[in-house]
């Protein structure tokens, strides 16, 4: 349990890679601590608290941590455990931000919007074969991890009259979804499912989850939609299984390795939308890390656990 002696409130200027440092730190000029923005020369104790994009040594003398981001494998946990430092994540925020944005992909893949954008850059009028074109209506999407992010893809989906089903775990139930498979019963989950999104943290055990085996048992008319991390899937796989036909095509916010490689040949396949790690990217995400931070703020000093606690 945290110490409730918090005094200062640190912002790292590597949240610039994800929010507006300036603009993040005024979102906090009603804590009853101050807040400041600081670089790679300052020192900390126990009474500060730091949110920070990437991770630095120094932060293990503070009195607690917040990843500005979702992910912290970047993040030594045993370094923070070891060290008695509470480290925190920004889960649980982006239910509809990414959300949507697997939603936008998802029509856009079915009604072509992506590939007339492309033509429309080649001024060019361009009209698909009249059997490409569909309506997701009544389409199944597999969602894999039913989390805050794979639940506001569920509900969205849902109310596009599609058909859900997810992979997680745990059996309780979650709105939207028809049928939870086990992670044991993965290929039988994604076999008939049109649309697979990935919503599932990268570990040990979902490193590459999803390679030949996966992408052979997947309909050749299904599309991959990864709102999560690159390393989840086997790159050099997805685009075998595009070539080859296996599945239809994908939508990528997340690389093996990012920024994604020049000479990736994703950049060249029409039914492969290429997104540059930009799910939650909207101009009140500042805002909404900020609610979260403060929130613990106020745990911190009451002497309570704090909300995302990961070390």
């Amino acid at each position: 349990m945290a110490e409730p002696d918090l005094e200062q409130l640190y912002v790292h200027e590597s949240v610039e890679n994800v929010i507006p440092a300036k603009a993040f730190v005024d979102a906090f000029s009603d804590l009853p601590v101050p807040a400041e923005l600081v670089g790679d020369d300052e020192e900390y104790d126990a009474s500060d608290g730091v949110v920070t994009y990437a991770p630095r040594e120094e932060f293990l003398d503070a009195g607690w941590v917040h990843c500005a981001r979702a992910g912290y494998d970047a993040f030594d946990t045993e370094a923070y455990a070891e060290a008695d430092v509470p480290l925190t994540n920004s889960s649980g925020i982006h239910g509809a931000t990414v959300g949507e944005v697997a939603i936008g992909c998802m029509l856009s893949l079915a009604r072509l919007l992506h590939v007339y954008r492309d033509h429309q850059n080649e001024t060019e009028w361009y009209t698909p074969e009249y059997e490409r074109p569909f309506t997701v209506e009544n389409e199944r999407l597999c969602v894999l991890g039913l989390g805050t992010i794979g639940e506001g893809i569920a509900t969205r989906a849902n109310g596009l009259g599609m058909d859900v089903d997810g992979v997680r775990r745990s059996d309780e139930p979650v709105p939207g979804v028809s049928e939870i498979y086990d992670p044991d019963e993965l290929h039988e989950a994604i076999s008939e499912a049109r649309f697979v999104a990935i919503t599932l943290p990268h570990t040990e055990e979902t490193d590459g989850l999803l390679s030949t085996a996966e992408f052979e048992a997947m309909r050749e008319d299904s599309y991959l939609v990864n709102v999560a991390r690159g390393p989840i899937v086997d790159e050099e796989a997805l685009v075998a299984a595009i070539e080859d036909g296996e599945i239809a095509g994908a939508a990528l916010d997340v690389f093996e390795t990012e920024p994604l490689l020049e000479e990736s040949p994703l950049w060249e396949m029409e039914e492969v939308i290429v997104m540059p790690h930009k799910g939650s990217a909207t101009n009140r995400y500042h805002l909404d890390i900020a609610e979260l931070v403060s929130e613990n703020v106020e745990r911190y000093r009451a002497g309570e656990e704090l909300r995302n606690r990961v070390a």
